[in-house]
């Protein structure tokens, strides 16, 4: 088998069930482990898989920086935060992420509730100068323009000093095996600090992040509350996720 219908049986592979096991492709095709995993860091060099070991997973589309990723699924994220919004308590504190979910959520929430909203992302504080009763705190530190949120050790410090009712996660990747992952090892740590400080987290994962995997990971699903999605309850991750345990809140 050429070299380029190999990468065509594995991008199938990836697609039909959601993972490759390289020692199992090798003796299905007839080749060897390292070919495979050669075959393997091509693919993920090109951005179309995330490795791990043993094999690889579907990576993410939503890896791009936020200008790109405020035109990937809208009607997915719109959906996510109208469902999210209801999570929200009234004269609570919620944590919301960054990201162009966590910026379509803060747009959603009513102009009647009153809110304490803490976020790291001056995008998402941005888009609630107008709300008129949600009183914004705006977690400082370095600005990583990739995503538009602060991070680093004076992110981490500052969300230490928060008690949250629940936080609103943004990932990049959903994956029943790979559990919550993102593209950046900085920003998962944040991510980790933020739900550190929350009595309950909840996912935002549009459909297209259901399934893969980005290089770092954020948490393993059994640390949070509930996924929420707009992907319906026969989507197979999904409902792999329900079957595992896993509380998913359709849009």
């Amino acid at each position: 088998m050429l070299a380029a219908q190999r990468r065509d049986e594995l991008l199938e592979r990836l697609r039909t069930r959601g993972r490759v096991v390289a020692k199992e492709v090798a003796a299905e095709l007839g080749t060897t482990e390292d070919t495979v995993r050669r075959d393997l860091r091509e693919l993920a060099a090109a951005g179309l898989c995330q490795r791990v070991y043993g094999g690889a997973l579907p990576a993410s589309p939503a890896t791009a920086d936020l200008a790109a990723r405020a035109g990937l699924a809208t009607a997915g994220k719109a959906a996510v935060a109208a469902a999210a919004v209801r999570l929200v308590p009234a004269g609570g504190t919620v944590l919301l992420d960054g990201g162009s979910t966590a910026l379509a959520v803060a747009r959603a929430l009513p102009p009647w509730l009153e809110v304490t909203v803490v976020t790291h992302s001056p995008v998402v504080a941005a888009a609630l100068v107008e709300h008129p009763r949600a009183e914004v705190l705006v977690l400082g530190g370095r600005l990583f323009k990739h995503s538009g949120v602060t991070c680093g050790a004076a992110t981490v410090e500052a969300a230490a000093r928060v008690n949250a009712d629940v936080l609103l996660l943004g990932v990049t990747g959903v994956h029943p095996a790979a559990g919550l992952t993102t593209g950046d090892a900085e920003e998962a740590a944040v991510k980790r600090a933020l739900a550190a400080r929350a009595a309950e987290t909840h996912v935002l994962a549009s459909s297209e992040k259901l399934g893969t995997a980005s290089a770092h990971v954020v948490l393993p699903l059994s640390e949070v509350a509930g996924i929420v999605t707009d992907a319906p309850p026969e989507h197979p991750v999904a409902a792999a996720l329900s079957a595992a345990g896993h509380r998913v809140l359709h849009a």
